[in-house]
């Protein structure tokens, strides 16, 4: 086990919690389901998809639904890559502008 393994592991323990996984798969789940019942409302309430906006969200949800299933990737990077410090608050930031 490489320093940056352990260092990946250790930044990403805090967040092994049950409680944050499962908000992960709710948030990832609600995103989805209000995508794929009314996609065009949907665009309209998050103020559209922007080439920014759309490929963060699609990564956002694939990543949470990663982490909030459990599943831990073997490499360090793609870890990094499927980080929830990163994917929760774009889910977060995208719920916000739906529902506020």
């Amino acid at each position: 086990m490489s320093k940056i393994d352990r260092a990946v592991k250790l930044i990403h323990a805090p967040l092994s919690v049950l409680p944050l996984k499962l908000l992960a798969v709710v948030m990832a789940l609600t995103i989805t389901g209000l995508l794929m019942w009314e996609p065009q409302q949907f665009a309209k309430d998050i103020g559209g998809f922007s080439a920014g906006l759309a490929p963060l969200m699609i990564w956002a949800t694939c990543s949470a639904m990663v982490f909030g299933m459990g599943f831990v990737p073997h490499r360090w990077y793609f870890q990094v890559f499927f980080t929830p410090y990163i994917a929760l608050p774009i889910l977060l930031y995208i719920l916000g502008l739906r529902f506020l």
